[in-house]
């Protein structure tokens, strides 16, 4: 049978001479892979930008409980980034996320909040214009609320991380700070240093990593790093 979901790609493969398998996020069936068919092809050529990573997805899918990679009937974007591919920024704060989230959400079930949640906050961050460089801190912090680990508070926050064991040190003013960025909108003024920005980035990976087994090395982090560093 046929159903309509949206979609939010997080990863796609080759397969064999013309085709690719996707990782989509989907807002009813959760993570799924799709195999697309010719889509490398000459005939096709174009289609393949669809299946970008973060790009948004309408999308009409055969979905057979049980398989392990799905197929889509149709594609079109839901929405089409404007600055997201094209902005040096954000497009490495977009490989950083891609790369969390396609870890943290491997095996992540129908979440419709969660998913709205990240449609939104993406469609958010290609538009924004000011503090861009604290958008994946405060999205990474936002999100916990919707796997089922966020936390109560900076303090909360802090907390966890010193009894996980994790050895790292709390910065001056990182509670206000996590409190700003966990409560504030996107794109509003959070005054960090770089350095300072740098820390805190380090101190919520620890936190997922306390509560997600599969996020262990992030090859996204580093670029990630010297990018905010310019």
């Amino acid at each position: 049978m046929l159903f309509h979901t949206k979609g939010i790609v997080f990863s796609a493969v080759k397969f064999k001479e013309t085709s690719i398998i996707v990782k989509i996020f989907t807002r009813d069936y959760g993570m799924q892979s799709y195999i697309i068919n010719g889509v490398r092809s000459q005939r096709s050529k174009g289609k393949i930008a669809m299946y970008q990573p973060l790009s948004l997805l309408d999308m009409v899918v055969y979905q057979k409980p049980g398989k392990d990679i799905q197929r889509i009937s149709e594609a079109k974007f839901a929405k089409t980034f404007s600055e997201i591919p094209f902005d040096p920024l954000k497009r490495t704060i977009g490989i950083f996320l891609t790369e969390i989230f396609g870890k943290v959400l491997r095996e992540e079930s129908e979440n419709n909040d969660l998913f709205d949640f990240l449609f939104h906050s993406l469609e958010l961050f290609d538009h924004l214009s000011e503090n861009v460089a604290n958008f994946h801190l405060q999205l990474l912090l936002k999100a916990t609320q919707y796997l089922g680990f966020g936390p109560g508070s900076a303090e909360d926050f802090i907390d966890q991380l010193s009894e996980s064991g994790f050895h790292f040190s709390t910065l001056e003013g990182e509670k206000e700070f996590i409190n700003q960025l966990i409560s504030a909108n996107y794109g509003c003024h959070v005054n960090m240093t770089n350095d300072f920005r740098r820390e805190v980035l380090d101190h919520i990976i620890k936190f997922y990593r306390i509560h997600s087994d599969s996020l262990r090395e992030i090859k996204s982090l580093n670029i990630l790093k010297v990018v905010l560093s310019d």
